[in-house]
């Protein structure tokens, strides 16, 4: 029998992280919750950043933010550095697993400089991240191994807590959002069973994503996951975008993943998946109470809270990455040239400082 990795360990652990971060959330969490939500109600302007799996994260929480009416400027991390300017009183919410990236750090000293505000959201109490923010919320969730699972899908539960409607709050959501949880975790050998038994994964295929609203940031997710995981290229984008041109590059076998939003575009959507069969492709799909036979790997996720489904809707492609490493013979529980924080700006390797000739 093949020895899990380290990879499928941590997707099963949030069998237990993904519930521990809702009712954190909802007991020791809840007072820098309401500071945060606070803070943010009185800032002149709100940014939300983070780079890596985080930003992904951001996207999902940001279209909570907008469809509550309560919108934010999205910029990563790196360019909200480097090429923006804080307007006085603004708040900036970051986020970050470790707390420690170069940008993040660096974006402290900016905010400061700038009499703006830091709303840290973040895994790890005693990182710079935490201990200069203005509000933090710390989720006390284990760090992964390496490849982020449990950050990533604990920290935008966070954020999307953030954006929770004024009137009602997070609580009412998070009841519901509990049930789900645990019914989700109870699927994930349904999911494994599924890629298993499905052509849809291939060694060598082209792969996109395709996603709208709160699941764009789970279909980027899925790119970078397949970058680290499986060592191999895939792109990712909107599916409204994907409709205004780069549809030309559609050929026989490659494999699409598209996720089905709760409400909205779901019957446009469903055609697109057709025509991409039609044209050849090779089409997943990842969303609630979806036709059986409307692609060739249908992968039903139970349902949300309004919105939430972006809370869940990573873990098949999450299992589908660790399988496809597998099948390509690849190591996902290491990095080849990554570094596990990023603390520098420099290159894409960390190089031993070269020693002056003695000539």
């Amino acid at each position: 029998m093949t020895t899990p990795t380290h990879f499928l360990r941590d997707i099963v652990r949030q069998r237990t992280e993904l519930p521990r971060t809702v009712e954190y959330l909802l007991g020791a969490g809840e007072e820098p919750l309401r500071q945060a939500v606070a803070l943010i109600r009185s800032a002149s302007a709100v940014f939300l950043t983070g780079i890596g799996a985080s930003w992904n994260a951001a996207l999902c929480a940001s279209a909570l933010f907008h469809r509550n009416g309560r919108p934010v400027y999205m910029q990563e991390a790196g360019d909200l550095l480097h090429f923006s300017k804080f307007p006085r009183g603004s708040v900036v919410i970051a986020i970050s697993r470790t707390g420690r990236s170069v940008e993040i750090v660096q974006l402290l000293a900016k905010a400061e400089a700038s009499d703006a505000h830091v709303l840290g959201i973040t895994n790890s109490a005693d990182s710079p991240l935490a201990e200069q923010s203005k509000a933090v919320i710390v989720v006390p969730a284990s760090l992964d191994h390496a490849i982020s699972v449990n950050a990533y899908s604990s920290l935008l539960i966070a954020a999307g807590a953030l954006a929770s409607p004024v009137t009602s709050g997070f609580a009412p959501i998070a009841n519901k959002l509990l049930g789900t949880l645990e019914e989700a975790g109870q699927n994930l050998e349904l999911w494994q069973d599924q890629l298993e038994n499905s052509h849809w994964l291939a060694p060598d295929a082209s792969y996109y994503f395709l996603a709208r609203g709160s699941s764009l940031g789970t279909c980027h997710q899925a790119r970078l996951m397949w970058e680290e995981a499986a060592k191999m290229p895939a792109t990712a984008m909107s599916t409204s975008g994907f409709r205004h041109g780069p549809q030309e590059i559609v050929t026989g076998g490659m494999r699409f993943c598209l996720w089905i939003d709760q409400r909205q575009m779901r019957e446009a959507d469903l055609a697109i998946a057709r025509d991409l069969k039609e044209l050849g492709a090779s089409v997943m799909l990842i969303g609630e109470e979806l036709p059986s036979d409307a692609a060739d790997l249908v992968c039903q996720v139970p349902a949300s809270p309004a919105c939430w489904q972006f809370a869940i809707d990573m873990l098949p492609i999450q299992l589908a990455a660790e399988r496809l490493a597998r099948l390509r013979g690849v190591d996902c529980d290491s990095f080849r040239i990554c570094s596990y924080v990023v603390e520098d700006e420099y290159g894409l390797m960390r190089k031993k400082a070269e020693v002056p000739s003695a000539d």
